[in-house]
């Protein structure tokens, strides 16, 4: 009996993977990959087997079951199995359907984490998902259920959703319904942390714009504190100056 290992691959590129997401990738005898893990990665592991086991979106091309059965399967057979997931495990990986399938079958596993797309998003735009006294809470989650509902929410001072790429007018609506004001900053990005990665700068009300750049594409929308732009801080805390520096002018006089 064998053990199971899932390694978050990041959220694109190979060299955003862990070091002890490589080390044991190196080590498998088979990889169980997702859809979106860069087929760079297999360099890692030219040795293993690669079974892909990838879906796109709520597009299933290999059941959930068939995966678990397939873990199972193949962890009875052989000393380490590699499960290499997109992104971050924990983080809309259903990790927790394949870890209770394994449990139930007595196999031993390790999570290892990875970077997720939020994260790669906010490192490419140089926009911190949380602020010092105006951004001390994010929110992750899905713009669109499995039976196709739009939702939108104002939860946190950042709010991040994932899968959003086929729904960005819907979604402007969705935001102004949960109340938030038609010109907060949105942050769009999509294929975040690869070579072929996306951002652009709306408002609330003007988020309809992004799809012609990101629909269809694999798209996170970053909403609130974590999305207001540097240079637009830059500008308040220069105004901020002045005023102090006139007010200290004006006690001198």
């Amino acid at each position: 009996m064998g053990r199971v290992v899932f390694i978050g691959a990041g959220p694109g590129a190979a060299d955003l993977i862990t070091v002890r997401g490589a080390q044991r990738l190196a080590a498998a005898q088979v990889v169980l990959f997702d859809a979106l893990t860069d087929p760079a990665l297999r360099a890692y592991a030219p040795q293993a087997q690669w079974l892909d086991v990838g879906k796109r979106g709520y597009r299933d091309s290999t059941g959930q079951a068939r995966i678990n059965a397939l873990l199972v399967e193949q962890a009875q057979r052989h000393e380490l199995v590699a499960r290499l997931k997109g992104g971050d495990p924990s983080i809309f990986g259903r990790l927790e359907e394949e870890l209770v399938a394994l449990r139930a079958a007595g196999i031993e596993s390790e999570v290892v984490p990875g970077v997720t797309a939020a994260m790669a998003a906010a490192a490419a735009t140089q926009r911190p998902l949380t602020r010092r006294g105006r951004g001390r809470n994010v929110s992750l989650s899905t713009a669109m259920t499995r039976a196709g509902t739009l939702r939108a929410s104002r939860s946190a001072d950042t709010e991040v959703f994932y899968m959003a790429g086929h729904a960005l007018p819907a979604l402007s609506q969705r935001l102004l319904d949960a109340g938030w004001p038609a010109d907060e900053h949105v942050s769009v990005v999509s294929c975040a942390g690869t070579a072929d990665e996306r951002a652009s700068r709306h408002h609330v009300a003007t988020l309809a714009e992004a799809a012609a750049s990101h629909a269809g594409r694999p798209t996170v929308v970053i909403v609130g504190a974590g999305a207001t732009a540097l240079d637009a801080l830059e500008t308040t805390s220069a105004d901020a100056l002045e005023a102090a520096q006139v007010s200290v002018e004006t006690l001198r006089l």
